[in-house]
């Protein structure tokens, strides 16, 4: 059965300006006449040659500002997309200050446009003040944020694209992991459950539409519903997974009545990509893309790979001190009502380091900074998940291991340096044998 989907979508940027144009056609038709019936007395002394020269320079400066800043957008995002990630076309194409910069360049040309029908009208002579006071405002408006817009292409730079990624994860982290409900009654996690152990489901709820992302997921209005029906709802797909046509969404155990399949679809937002919301891992993942862009062959830039291992480590470190979510949502008695899919530390960890580790073994430089991150982390987080760090460290000493660096370079590649090359710093005062790994 084809469930339809009901969710709130935001509204597309491409309305901004629609709306910057609907409020200029409005203001134009309404102001100019609003002036002409109580301030018709107020007249401009300028000439109205000069006054119409005025209002037609600015409004044909304000198409040719308008392809400008056209140019300007094209030429970010298709720079980001070639030299970061494809991915990071999203995020600079839906910035909304591009569209608020067109929308009000469209109100200053629609509203001197007016003003220019208004001036000396019926072979009057007259100037109106308050049409030419307020074109030139909003021509001083436009020059500000064109100036704020030419300004905002520093976000372009490497270090400042690094950073608005890590800055997104780090607001995920801190809202979602305080937001998202936890299992309560006792110290100790709650068991986890085994949808094999539940036999049969009573309902099963599957996908069907083109390829859709999962966005978020609505954990308090799923345990509602299933607490109306005295049910147990087990999600199949993650936050971040892609739906396919027939897939799986969520299966109910032990409801008395089926629940509504438009209530449940209305619980999980769906997109056409991947977002930040609910998904730390996202941010982690756009900061590898870069990193193994940097060390592919054509590009051979390790330094970028370094310098996005340090918004990599913050990342971790901060999910490092967080309690993650057990994987199921309980109603106010206590009783598991939902399960859903989670990420562990370990799937974190392959997640930030794998691809770099694999791509970046032959630059001692990105070994460095890798081990120097990995000791960091063993020492930040709680002993529960040192483990798995430190065995991470000793898969990334094997590693160096097999490489075909000499060994010098091996013990070169075996110290820690947050700069990669620049300050070596050994965790340990006693030096590793050569061609010996350094463990913890």
């Amino acid at each position: 059965m084809k469930a339809n989907l009901v969710r709130w979508r935001p509204m597309p940027q491409w309305q901004i300006p629609m709306l910057y144009i609907a409020a200029g056609l409005v203001a134009s038709a309404v102001l100019p006449r609003l002036e002409e019936a109580y301030l018709g007395r107020y007249l401009h002394e300028i000439s109205v040659n000069t006054a119409i020269a005025f209002f037609s320079a600015v409004s044909s400066g304000m198409m040719a500002l308008t392809g400008i800043v056209f140019a300007i957008s094209f030429v970010v995002v298709q720079f980001s997309a070639l030299a970061y990630s494809p991915r990071l076309v999203l995020v600079f194409s839906k910035d909304s200050r591009v569209f608020h910069t067109l929308g009000t360049f469209f109100l200053t040309f629609s509203y001197s446009l007016a003003a220019l029908l208004w001036t000396d009208r019926n072979g009057s002579g007259d100037v109106p003040a308050f049409s030419a006071s307020l074109v030139m405002i909003l021509l001083i408006i436009s020059m500000v944020m064109f100036a704020r817009m030419i300004q905002s292409l520093n976000t372009l730079q490497i270090n400042n694209v690094l950073r608005t990624i890590g800055g997104r994860g780090r607001a995920v982290i801190y809202e979602m992991f305080d937001r998202m409900p936890t299992c309560t009654g006792g110290d100790a996690p709650p068991a986890p459950i085994v949808p094999a152990d539940l036999g049969p489901p009573a309902q099963s709820l599957a996908y069907r539409g083109e390829p859709m992302v999962i966005a978020k997921l609505e954990i308090a209005a799923l345990v509602q519903l299933a607490v109306a029906a005295d049910a147990l709802l087990v999600l199949d797909c993650a936050v971040g997974e892609t739906l396919l046509e027939g897939a799986t969404l969520l299966n109910v155990y032990r409801a008395r009545a089926p629940l509504p399949q438009k209530a449940l679809m209305q619980c999980i937002h769906l997109e056409t990509a991947r977002t930040y919301e609910q998904d730390p891992r996202y941010a982690i993942r756009l900061l590898v893309d870069i990193a193994i862009r940097a060390l592919s062959p054509g590009i051979n830039d390790p330094t970028t790979a370094v310098q996005a291992l340090d918004q990599i480590e913050d990342l971790l470190r901060r999910l490092g001190r967080r309690e993650f979510d057990a994987g199921q949502a309980v109603d106010a008695h206590g009783v598991p009502r939902l399960v859903f899919p989670v990420p562990t530390w370990q799937d974190y960890l392959a997640l930030s380091f794998d691809e770099i580790r694999q791509y970046g073994a032959a630059s001692v430089q990105v070994m460095r900074r890798l081990r120097a991150a990995l000791v960091g982390l063993a020492e930040a987080v709680s002993a529960e998940r040192r483990e798995a760090v430190l065995r991470y460290i000793r898969h990334l000493d094997l590693s160096i291991d097999r490489t075909a660096f000499d060994a010098q370079d091996k013990a070169s590649a075996l110290e820690e340096d947050r700069q990669g090359l620049g300050m070596s710093r050994k965790h340990s005062p006693s030096e590793p044998n050569e061609g010996e790994g350094f463990f913890l």
